[in-house]
Order: structure tokens, then C-alpha cells, then sequence
């Protein structure tokens, strides 16, 4: 449903708001090992990341990744979404078909219709911070 560089983005942003949260910011090398993901494909992730300002990127010996405290109150999950992937996960087809659409439906439309506005709206009212949390206390993780 989302690309490979969307749920790393999301796991890091998870990883970065729970080390945020205590006052830690982490390099490159610790988020992408906290999410098991390659350096490189981190990088180019963090950095769409940070040019979106979803994510503080400070240089130097004390810089690192993180995210400010008072906006992980309001930084949603398609906030994150948007910035990677865009809009597709809204609108495309379940089957993948280019003319589907409510005039000329495929065989799941109507179906898959509810599902992905049913995403959409978890994706608009789900913080990054609550998943930081529940990710800090245990109840959920990041890696395989």
C-alpha cells in the first residue's frame, strides 16, 4: 500500500520523535539501524524529510536528527505520506487499473473505495507522537 520509502519514512520519523521526546537527536547510522534499513536509502529519506521540515537536521558534533517537541503534537502520518508518496494512496485503484474511476469501476472499486478512505482518515488522525509513545512503553516496534 505505501512504497518502501514511505514506510521507512514512517519508521524513522517514529524512531526520531521517540529519541526526540528524550531530548536525544540520533545520526544517520543509529535510525538506519533502528529501522533496518539500508544507510544510503536512509539518507535520501531523512533528507526529503528535512526539506519537507517534518525533521530537524543539525550538522556538527552535536547535530543528528530530531523533531521538535512542540511539533510532535501536531505532526500526522500523512503529513509524512504526502511528502513521499503523494496523493496516490488516495485515489488509485485496488487492481492498479488507469481508468477506474466511480463511472467506470473495476470489479473491487466500490470496496476498496471505503478502505482507502478509511486510511485516509486513520492517516489524518494518527500523530506520529502516539506511535513514538506506544513504540518508548513496548507496546509496538520497528524492526522484522
Amino acid at each position: 500500500m505505501f512504497s518502501k520509502a514511505c514506510e521507512y519514512g514512517i519508521r524513522a520519523s517514529i524512531y526520531i520523535a521517540e529519541q526526540s521526546q528524550l531530548d536525544r537527536k540520533v545520526s544517520l547510522v543509529e535510525v538506519a539501524k533502528a529501522i533496518e534499513s539500508p544507510s544510503a536509502y536512509t539518507s535520501k529519506i531523512l533528507q526529503l524529510l528535512s526539506r519537507n521540515k517534518i525533521i530537524n537536521s543539525d550538522k556538527g558534533p552535536t547535530g543528528g536528527f530530531s523533531i521538535d517537541k512542540v511539533e510532535l503534537d501536531k505532526l500526522k502520518l500523512c503529513t509524512i505520506v504526502q511528502a513521499i508518496d503523494g496523493n496516490d494512496i488516495y485515489v488509485g485503484c485496488g487492481l492498479g487499473l488507469n481508468k477506474c474511476n466511480e463511472k467506470l469501476p473495476c470489479p473491487v472499486h466500490n470496496q476498496f473505495k471505503l478502505i482507502r478512505d478509511e486510511l485516509k482518515m486513520m492517516l489524518e488522525n494518527t500523530t506520529v507522537k502516539s506511535l513514538a509513545d506506544d513504540f518508548e512503553k513496548g507496546l509496538t516496534f520497528l524492526k522484522r
